[in-house]
């Protein structure tokens, strides 16, 4: 989750991390420094679930809670979780609250054995799930569409032969988007929904194998990226190697447009797209789109700089650093009522007066939610000398909710959802304002098939009421 002092109003997902070291090493501090680099997809928890293969069967210990990673994992806590096979799951909470209970991993002792999940995604059929669960039933101890999920998984294993084929009868159930990895005693498994709507790759390190939300999770553990797990594929990991099947898969592809836009991190890569070059794509398409008479181009930290970076390189312009960006106000820092926050800004960022002064500006983000942030940056903009100060965001307006897994607040917070584009560059005193053109975000990623929904109310799997 990008927390409140930051600039950008849209919540990032969750990231999930898997590995299976077929060797026998411990994994327990691999999962540790994978969820670190997974950790702007979701700051509220995380943990860890680990697994001795060479071990008594169900030989599974985990630690998880509330808070960052470095927060969560001491040394002591840390040291406890032995075994070879493992994942991890930093989570932003967009269904359920964010509670210890909601923490994942969800572990489950069921009468196979143990089974433990980590999902990034959201179901758009999650009530008429756990409808069906709960007249079986079952008793729930989170608010968390994923530990309907695990609950389908352990019900079909009881009727198959392995947890893959009941990971397989759960996923013909489910509606909407995700990103799996489940553990069995033995086994890793990771699935990616049909759509792709949600990111997944796999990896290898010598004689271990690695499933993670972005590349740069394998980088971080010293894996060398072998490619993305398919949309529709899923990849079964034992202690003989690794397994593939394909029989979710289907011909349409939608692969979420914020994940290049904004979610994913800049030195991962996804389904092929290097997501520093995406941005950098975006920046050139708003230069052409709308050129601004102009003395220098900036980005908004660090939300905006790559596009903005972009913006430079197609004007011709140069690209400046106009605010310094005091990386030591951490999460004790949120506010939680308007007024703090725009004083907490202030705490965030501060403008480099000698970089903006008498000077002609195109300020760069990835998108004005509220308004209310963008507003005063340009007012500390101008308050520092700047003549004008032109507003470029790499991303179309926002209209309408997701209804997959990112935050996109509700259309009375969306301020595009109510007012025109002239009545926002009024509200927030920009000399001028332009957005992405829909019809240019392909431009960002080539020919493959994408979700805009947030954007133009076209969304690949029916939400439903």
């Amino acid at each position: 989750m990008k927390n409140q002092l930051e600039i950008s109003g849209v919540k990032e997902e969750c990231g999930v991390f898997g590995i299976y070291d077929i060797d026998g090493k411990d994994v327990a501090p691999s999962v540790y420094y994978g969820l670190c680099s997974l950790q702007h997809r979701g700051q509220e928890s995380c943990g860890i679930v680990v697994s001795d293969t060479k071990g008594p069967r169900g030989n599974i210990s985990y630690h998880k809670d509330l808070g960052l990673v470095g927060e969560v994992f001491k040394e002591e806590n840390l040291s406890r979780l032995h075994g070879d096979l493992g994942i991890g799951h930093v989570r932003y909470s967009t269904t359920g609250a964010s509670t210890r209970e909601n923490a994942q991993p969800l572990v489950l002792n069921y009468i196979k054995g143990t089974l433990a999940l980590a999902h990034n995604g959201n179901l758009v059929n999650a009530e008429q799930l756990k409808e069906e669960l709960v007249y079986g039933g079952a008793i729930f101890h989170t608010t968390t569409d994923s530990e309907m999920i695990a609950y389908f998984i352990a019900r079909e294993r009881v009727h198959t032969a392995s947890v893959e084929e009941a990971v397989l009868r759960t996923a013909r159930k489910i509606k909407g988007a995700y990103g799996l990895v489940i553990m069995s005693p033995r086994k890793l498994v990771a699935v990616r929904d049909p759509f792709g709507l949600k990111p997944l790759c796999l990896g290898k390190r010598d004689n271990a194998y690695v499933v993670a939300s972005e590349s740069c999770a394998l980088s971080a553990v010293g894996a060398e990226l072998i490619r993305d797990i398919e949309p529709g594929e899923m990849i079964t990991v034992t202690a003989e190697g690794i397994r593939s099947n394909k029989e979710l898969q289907q011909k349409e592809r939608a692969h979420c447009i914020f994940e290049y836009i904004y979610f994913a991190r800049l030195d991962s890569r996804m389904d092929g797209v290097k997501v520093y070059d995406a941005r950098i794509r975006a920046g050139r398409a708003l230069a052409k789109a709308y050129p601004a008479k102009a003395d220098m181009v900036t980005g908004v930290p660090e939300s905006g700089l790559t596009a903005a970076r972009g913006y430079a390189m197609e004007a011709g312009l140069p690209f400046e650093a106009a605010f310094y960006k005091n990386s030591y106000i951490g999460r004790t820092f949120i506010k939680p009522t308007q007024q703090e926050r725009e004083s907490s800004v202030r705490l965030k960022l501060n403008v480099l007066e000698s970089v903006v002064k008498d000077k002609r500006i195109v300020l760069v983000d990835d998108s004005i939610v509220r308004g209310t942030t963008m507003a005063n940056l340009i007012q500390m903009l101008k308050g520092a000398g700047a003549k004008e100060v032109h507003v470029r965001i790499s991303a179309p307006p926002f209209l309408y909710p997701c209804y997959y897994g990112t935050d996109v607040p509700s259309n009375d917070q969306l301020i595009a959802s109510s007012h025109t584009e002239e009545e926002i560059r009024q509200m927030i005193g920009a000399d001028s304002l332009g957005y992405m053109k829909i019809e240019d975000l392909q431009t960002m990623v080539g020919d493959m098939g994408i979700c805009k929904a947030c954007f133009d109310n076209r969304y690949p799997i029916d939400p439903g009421k």
